[in-house]
């Protein structure tokens, strides 16, 4: 049975109406069959042409549907017609691994997961993009960050297997009637002798989150990423152990480094902030940090940016007029956020190469770009995410944009699933205070270790 991905469980658990789709493209490659090739040649070769029809795989979900939309403006370009199949997300990753089992040609293009980067790059299931997206896809206007975490395999290889397509990451929301109350502002200072304001970093979180803590009220500091469920303590996590100069791992090795001393710190600190969360924090992830927010039992409460929507609308969160953001605190070594999203590829086994190349060519293009994110998409396009356009249209688009050049990756290597259990189960029994920052650590180090070394 696969593992349920972060990506999976945001659509199979809430699926909120107007998601934010992200966005930027993907590449197509011209050789058919080959997933060595980089095909470097013009995506208006022989493709291309009024009666075809390109398929792409997605999860059923908001922003497929609103991709449905754009598409229509395209076909009406080019009459290449463009189903975007939508397959549900319990059974999506289980039918494109079919695909790639049996070589199917079915898919022109797959959004998927950048954790399956390694196995379908290395098992040759898509098209290396590389050399084809330097002159087909506007990489120098792509966040470096997210065109590193979504197409790059592997890690500092700059071979590129996919395109940023749905971007995501986690930032803060925070209610800004306490925030800005007098009292509360005259009574933080007086305690912490600085002004009440949404954290920038870390050590200042910890302040606002104690402040906000008041059980006898029902009110808490935050809501925090600390399930076992899916990825949620691995997510929470993860942005807090690089910013305290932590790593998951160097290369194959897992012992000495996600056990560093670094390490043990971050997560002494995190899991520390589990005081002032509501009970059954240990439990929290996406849907449970909502709520949380949306019932008011939370001053500040880290979700996915895809899940803001449903904050802005006051029919789902009475504090919504309320309601403003911010990015994830900065440590010691800096500010890091947990990639979410997807990217994009061409499956090797595509017969309508060109076409797609059409397709994502048309795509790339800033008007289409502008389009998109009219719909509501979250772009890794700079120059669009720069436009005051794109910041005014959610009140979390600038956060946002804000957020894309930290955003970071976790496991995308063959093994990934196998490295994420126990990091799940362990971090969450520290979390649940069953262990030790150190001893939940140390165990996570040695049973991954186990994992490389059979790699």
């Amino acid at each position: 049975m696969t593992k349920t991905t972060r990506r999976r469980a945001l659509g199979a658990l809430l699926c909120a109406p107007a998601l934010a789709a992200g966005l930027l493209l993907a590449g197509c490659n011209n050789n058919a069959n080959s997933g060595a090739s980089t095909g470097g040649g013009s995506s208006s070769a022989s493709g291309g042409g009024s009666g075809q029809k390109i398929v792409v795989a997605w999860a059923e979900w908001d922003p497929a549907k609103q991709l449905e939309k754009l598409t229509a403006d395209f076909t009406q370009e080019t009459g290449i017609e463009v189903e975007v199949q939508q397959i549900p997300w319990s059974d999506f990753e289980n039918k494109i691994k079919l695909a790639w089992s049996g070589k199917d040609s079915a898919y022109d293009c797959i959004v998927g997961d950048s954790q399956w980067l390694g196995k379908a790059a290395t098992a040759g299931h898509y098209v290396e993009l590389t050399d084809w997206a330097k002159t087909n896809i506007p990489v120098a206007d792509i966040a470096p960050a997210a065109l590193k975490s979504y197409g790059e395999y592997p890690a500092g290889s700059g071979k590129l297997w996919a395109v940023p397509f749905m971007s995501d990451g986690i930032a803060f929301a925070y209610r800004k009637d306490l925030f800005e109350d007098a009292a509360e502002k005259s009574a933080f200072e007086a305690k912490y002798n600085r002004p009440l304001a949404p954290p920038k970093t870390w050590d200042e979180f910890a302040q606002v989150a104690e402040f906000f803590t008041r059980p006898d009220k029902n009110l808490y500091g935050a809501a925090l990423f600390y399930s076992k469920e899916y990825d949620g303590a691995t997510m929470g996590f993860d942005q807090v152990l690089w910013s305290y100069g932590g790593k998951l791992s160097d290369g194959k090795k897992a012992e000495g480094v996600i056990n560093s001393p670094e390490a043990v710190k971050a997560l002494e600190f995190y899991a520390g902030l589990k005081k002032f969360c509501p009970p059954g924090a240990e439990n929290f992830y996406f849907s449970q940090s909502l709520a949380a927010f949306q019932e008011g039992k939370v001053a500040m409460a880290m979700n996915w940016a895809a899940f803001f929507p449903d904050l802005v609308d006051p029919a789902k969160n009475k504090y919504a007029d309320n309601t403003g953001y911010f990015v994830m605190p900065t440590g010691p070594a800096g500010r890091f956020v947990s990639l979410g999203g997807q990217g994009i590829s061409i499956s090797a086994y595509s017969k309508n190469q060109d076409a797609a190349k059409k397709f994502i060519e048309w795509f790339s293009k800033t008007d289409t770009q502008k389009k998109w994110a009219a719909l509501g998409g979250l772009t890794a396009n700079t120059k669009v995410a720069a436009t005051d356009e794109f910041k005014k249209a959610r009140p979390y688009n600038a956060v946002f944009a804000e957020t894309v050049p930290h955003l970071q990756d976790f496991y995308n290597t063959p093994e990934y699933s196998e490295l994420l259990t126990p990091m799940q189960r362990e971090l969450n029994a520290a979390f649940a205070g069953t262990k030790s920052a150190k001893e939940a650590l140390d165990a996570i180090a040695k049973e991954q270790q186990a994992i490389l070394d059979k790699s």
